[in-house]
């Protein structure tokens, strides 16, 4: 593979990748609950939050991924870290967990 055709695909990839996963509204996520796509944050949280006792919830996003709906959540833990997590909106399952950066 030629360097245009390189760096014109890594460019084409760079500006792809962030549609690959969107953020969703309140709306929607009210519109998905009701309809039993996704169970409500509020059922979810807890198990994340029993994962670091006396953690924080700093943020929480629900996006769309590949046709999956994922609950993005950022903790603080009693250890003053930032964890990243990711879960399942289905199911609840711990998809990722990470240090965030």
């Amino acid at each position: 593979m030629t360097y245009p055709l390189r760096y014109a695909l890594l460019a084409a990839l760079c500006v792809a990748g962030p549609a690959l996963a969107h953020d969703l509204s309140q709306d929607e996520a009210l519109r998905l609950t009701r309809e039993g796509v996704i169970r409500p944050f509020e059922s979810i949280l807890p198990a994340a939050l029993q994962r670091y006792p006396g953690s924080r919830l700093l943020e929480a996003e629900l996006e769309k991924e590949h046709d999956t709906y994922i609950y993005e959540i950022e903790l603080l833990t009693a250890g003053g870290v930032v964890r990243e997590l990711e879960l399942d909106a289905r199911d609840g399952r711990i998809l990722k967990d990470k240090e965030d950066d």
